[in-house]
């Protein structure tokens, strides 16, 4: 068996750096894209065994106390090695076998809007969608009925030309992507005149979709699948979907509460009421006691939005705002004239200021 010293040509005390060297020059000389011959790859096959040995400093030491470093030690360091080698000394890998026409399709995006009551408990949707389909023609093969793909006589079915190229390193053979048949390796005689060799054509298709409760503006939900089919009959990409909520003249949300305001009259709010309310799902009865006061706010346990994630529902939240009236006769101005003698009410005056009563409703009277 050849010593490892020999086949790279340095001496028994070469340093690390020298043994480096002595491989890089020879695996430029020897490399089977460079010199193809099989006495070329058969040496460089050794040469790359014994820098494995010696470029580690334990095997190196077993090797000079006498250890055999033979062949079987090579693991992946032949010819399954070569992709690496060539990756270091000429940059980049190259393709492998032809390529499929079949891929996947792109992603598609859509906006939906919504209103408010729908998203309380969700609703469905039935998608136009100006898409990729699969031609009904060819289904997929993109080929006429009746014929089929032939091996491109250029490449062979490879794919891919080789071609020898004038480098630092000498005559470098090289891969690209075979023009005939665009890297397929096949090419289509006759293509299908419905999709023009393609596999698909555009078209409009309906896509249903429920749409969850408790989505919120800017939301994007996933279909899976539901995208453009990819050339050839490729894979269908994904279709996402990005939810807008339309404002509602008089509710708003907060998280999953609904937020609205109500207007009562003063005789009401002094000697108290029971009145319905039409929410976003139906009737709702209110009481108001006697006495309530503006800024008062009153809950309506599991009367809000559905949760999007979790069960239950949030709470209706109502804001009590008491009208004054602008407008009275003499016989109501002279009414509450005598309420208000009889009330023996103090006159008017500051009171302590109260801040952020109405916090939870900001998006109402800030819409």
């Amino acid at each position: 068996m050849a010593d490892h010293y020999e086949v790279l040509g340095v001496s028994r005390e070469a340093t690390t750096d020298e043994i480096k060297k002595a491989y890089r020059r020879l695996a430029r000389e020897l490399h089977p894209d460079v010199n193809p011959g099989a006495e070329a790859s058969e040496r460089f096959k050794m040469v790359t065994h014994a820098y494995d040995v010696l470029s580690d400093a334990k095997q190196r030491q077993q090797y000079d106390m006498g250890g055999s470093g033979g062949m079987g030690g090579m693991g992946g360091a032949g010819f399954g090695g070569f992709g690496d080698i060539f990756d270091t000394f000429f940059g980049g890998q190259q393709q492998r076998g032809p390529k499929s026409r079949r891929e996947r399709g792109q992603d598609a995006l859509l906006r939906v809007e919504v209103d408010l009551a729908e998203v309380i408990f969700g609703t469905h949707r039935d998608l136009e969608v100006d898409t990729a389909v699969l031609c009904d023609t060819c289904q997929g093969s993109c080929c006429q009925p009746g014929t089929s793909p032939v091996t491109c006589d250029i490449c062979r079915g490879s794919g891919s030309i080789q071609r020898a190229v004038r480098s630092l390193l000498g005559n470098v053979m090289t891969s690209t992507p075979c023009g005939t048949c665009r890297g397929y390796g096949t090419v289509i005689p006759h293509p299908c005149v419905s999709c023009q060799g393609q596999g698909r054509v555009r078209d409009r298709r309906t896509v249903p979709v429920d749409i969850p409760a408790g989505v919120d503006t800017g939301l994007r939900l996933q279909m899976p699948g539901s995208g453009e089919i990819g050339p050839a009959g490729g894979p269908h990409g994904d279709l996402y979907l990005e939810i807008k909520v339309r404002s509602d003249d008089r509710f708003s949300r907060n998280g999953d509460d609904l937020l609205c305001t109500l207007d009562v009259p003063m005789t009401d709010a002094i000697l108290g009421v029971t009145t319905t309310i039409h929410a976003l799902d139906g009737d709702v009865d209110v009481e108001l006691k006697p006495g309530v006061q503006s800024n008062e706010v009153l809950t309506i346990r599991g009367r809000g939005v559905t949760k999007l994630r979790g069960n239950g529902r949030g709470d209706l939240r109502i804001g009590v705002q008491v009208v004054t009236p602008t407008r009275l006769d003499h016989r109501e101005k002279e009414l509450i004239k005598a309420f208000a003698a009889g009330r023996d009410q103090k006159s008017t005056q500051l009171g302590s200021f109260q801040q952020g009563l109405f916090s939870k409703l900001r998006d109402r009277f800030l819409s």
